[in-house]
């Protein structure tokens, strides 16, 4: 049977695989950017865009953010048991919340924190939007309604970045580096701030001594080009033990 002659079932036939493809075309394009760039994910994967450094110390700096991971989940795996036993018991829920993030040269990887938000606090932030104290591409809060009574604990201590150990262990972070961002932000990046994206991401910075949340986007971004700029061994070890009375005070933690 020719095509125009086609029985009307499979005229119908071919009308719905049509849509079918246009429903899978459109639900493709409001998919999140990662969910279409997978090869992003790829250990060697740069981004043009994004400048990378050489990092002169690299084999002592892993050397260090291994032995200093291996030995901050031994001590710290009390408080992470009771952290994820506090989350399961007061909020429905994973205990893990895992989020893509951008690392060095633009690539992404998944970064593990425990969850001390609602379930459904990525959809809620849409709606909160206007409500954004903070400049720039980040969004903050002070009194985010999505932060759940034990997370606003977790939060003000950092407990709930702990989970970032793994990311350190798989080497997506090492432990003193810029913050990883998430794509939204990145994509509103310029050139200037594309370059905090030159080394890994870590768990501490001049940012995290500095004040935290209470410094702009602007300050933010320059204390993290003069940290690339000035990075060593000495500088690592100085950030690092200038975030533990950081953290124990809750210094500009949302």
């Amino acid at each position: 049977m020719s095509r125009n002659n086609a029985s009307p079932f499979v005229a119908v036939q071919e009308e719905r695989a049509e849509l079918t493809e246009s429903q899978k075309a459109r639900s493709y394009a409001f998919r999140p950017s990662y969910e279409q760039e997978t090869y992003r994910f790829a250990k060697d994967y740069v981004d043009p865009r994004f400048p990378c450094k050489e990092v002169p110390y690299a084999r002592l700096k892993r050397t260090f953010d291994i032995v200093v991971a291996l030995l901050a989940l031994i001590l710290f795996s009390p408080i992470m048991l009771l952290a994820a036993l506090l989350i399961r018991l007061t909020s429905p829920g994973p205990i893990i919340f895992r989020q893509v993030r951008v690392g060095k040269g633009g690539r992404y990887f998944w970064c593990y924190k425990f969850r001390s938000m609602c379930v459904d606090a990525e959809q809620k932030k849409q709606q909160l939007l206007h409500l954004n104290e903070a400049n720039g591409p980040v969004f903050k809060m002070k009194r985010d309604p999505r932060v759940t009574p034990v997370g606003a604990i977790l939060r003000k201590l950092s407990i709930d970045e702990l989970p970032q150990l793994i990311n350190v262990l798989k080497g997506d972070m090492s432990i003193v580096g810029p913050r990883p961002p998430i794509p939204s932000e990145v994509e509103q990046y310029d050139d200037y701030a594309r370059q905090r994206l030159a080394v890994l991401p870590g768990l501490t910075c001049l940012w995290q001594v500095s004040g935290r949340s209470n410094i702009s986007f602007e300050r933010w971004v320059e204390l993290d080009l003069l940290y690339i700029e000035t990075m060593s061994f000495l500088t690592d070890v100085k950030i690092l033990l200038q975030t533990i009375p950081a953290v124990l005070t809750g210094s500009g933690a949302h």
